[in-house]
């Protein structure tokens, strides 16, 4: 996502939340929509354009340096 892919990810767990929608959320234990979504991607460039500007802005709200201050943060509350 952060390089411009077009993600295609699991609806379950945290993965809607962490993908939000910048990419195809299917089902993992259904090949229908996982084949649906492969082929969207392969034959919709307005889709994959999509994606692939929404990814890189979605994607820059995460970073290793964000994630360390958090858990320093909660570490320290309770250390």
């Amino acid at each position: 996502m952060a390089c411009g892919t077009p993600v295609i990810t699991s609806n379950l767990s945290s993965l809607p939340e962490v993908a939000g929608d910048a990419a195809i959320l299917i089902n993992p234990y259904n090949t229908g929509e996982i084949t649906e979504a492969m082929q969207a991607i392969a034959t919709d460039s307005a889709l994959r354009s999509r994606l692939s500007s929404q990814g890189i802005t979605h994607s820059q709200q995460f970073s290793w340096e964000k994630t360390g201050k958090a858990t320093s943060e909660v570490l320290s509350r309770y250390l």
